[in-house]
């Protein structure tokens, strides 16, 4: 077989690899087109043509409240002739490499093919689910109060969804480009909502979804409210919808993690269905840790062996948390926890909920106080990535 190389794509092997996404995925992929000012793409090629190649980009992610560096992968493909030769791996790598040397740390990934990414070194920190709710259910559920309700995204909106995104464990700092993107590919429309003469609470972007024989489903893919009054609201403002869509969709991860539906709906109907979930991985240990926000009011020092890139050795680090801050330096001092590369990943994201989630996930250790305590390091913010990419 002929040698493989791999390059950055110029004009000819961006439009050489959208041809071949749409052969590989069955459709014309849009984003290889949309984000060529923005994304980064690698190729290989053999015999002068391009047979793999994907995007990525370096966005920041919130953890513990503080923008992280990520490599964020995206629209990846290899020509169906050429799999099973591990090109995959082999493509992945190249596409990191120019990502890492933009300052990327972590790595995020959203790929249906979660045993290939895991074998790659990416883990899930929480399931993701897209819900659908009876619009009906909506309407009797909940009600408006006196909020206003504005159509368009506006400066302050923006600012309000940054500052909601730093509460949780994984948003991205959205850039410049990324709410046009959105609008652009899924013909969203946004509003707004404020009690009279107080700022915006909350954004929810949503696209309206015709059915087959008469009406529409609406599908919500930002929901973003400040406090609990601004989700009933905007889940009342939803219900008002009843006349023409009979369900509401949550868009996979656009729904936070909390329980407002469980606890007013008057019967319980949402349905459930369980998507592929993000991905995270570690690429820089060390400045991972560093980049971090960490809480306040922890001082601690944990040895830690921890699993090589490879993944056919452990090296030891000892973890410190002081003042809101963070490092971790090579040690020889006994470990008293060890994480593989994926479970390293979990805990980062604030996966494991508890000591007990964590050693049932395999995470083991010979000190239930030092487990607690990075457990209680990470667990201050909950894990959520509502940005689909």
């Amino acid at each position: 077989m002929s040698e493989l190389t791999f390059a950055p794509a110029d004009d000819g092997r961006w439009q050489q690899y959208d041809e071949l996404a749409t052969r590989s995925y069955g459709h014309e992929v849009g984003d290889i087109t949309d984000l060529r000012e923005h994304a980064d793409l690698q190729v290989a090629i053999r015999n002068g043509r391009v047979v793999a190649g994907g995007l990525g980009f370096v966005v920041d992610q919130f953890f513990g409240g503080s923008p992280v560096p990520s490599a964020c992968l995206g629209a990846g493909c290899v020509a169906p002739e050429q799999r099973g030769q591990q090109l995959g791996a082999r493509m992945t790598a190249e596409r990191l490499r120019p990502l890492r040397e933009q300052g990327a740390v972590i790595s995020a990934n959203s790929t249906s093919s979660n045993g290939y990414a895991r074998r790659l070194g990416w883990e899930a920190p929480v399931p993701v689910f897209a819900w659908t709710v009876a619009t009906d259910d909506l309407k009797r559920s909940f009600t408006g109060e006196d909020f206003e309700i504005e159509p368009g995204l506006t400066e302050d909106a923006q600012a309000l969804q940054r500052d909601l995104a730093r509460q949780w464990n994984g948003p991205l700092l959205r850039p410049a480009w990324w709410s046009a993107w959105k609008k652009n590919k899924s013909a969203l429309t946004t509003y707004r909502f404020n009690r009279p003469r107080h700022p915006t609470a909350g954004v929810l972007s949503l696209a309206a979804k015709r059915r087959e024989r008469h009406g529409m489903s609406l599908v919500v893919h930002d929901f973003w409210a400040a406090s609990q009054p601004t989700a009933a609201a905007m889940l009342a403002f939803l219900g008002r919808h009843n006349t023409r869509a009979e369900t509401i969709e949550f868009r996979r991860g656009a729904l936070p993690p909390y329980p407002i539906l469980l606890h007013n709906l008057h019967r319980f109907r949402p349905i459930a269905e369980s998507w592929h979930p993000w991905m995270l991985r570690i690429l820089d240990i060390p400045e991972a840790i560093r980049l971090r926000g960490w809480p306040a009011d922890l001082t601690t020092a944990v040895p830690i062996e921890i699993e090589n890139e490879t993944g056919n050795s452990w090296d030891r680090w000892m973890f410190q948390v002081k003042a809101g801050a963070a490092e971790i330096t090579p040690t020889h001092i006994e470990e008293q926890v060890t994480f593989t590369r994926r479970q390293l990943a979990v805990w980062y994201a604030g996966g494991y909920r508890s000591a007990t989630s964590a050693r049932m996930a395999g995470v083991h250790a010979v000190s239930e106080k030092a487990l607690a305590t990075l457990v209680r390091s990470t667990t201050d913010l909950e894990p959520w990535l509502p940005d689909h990419f």
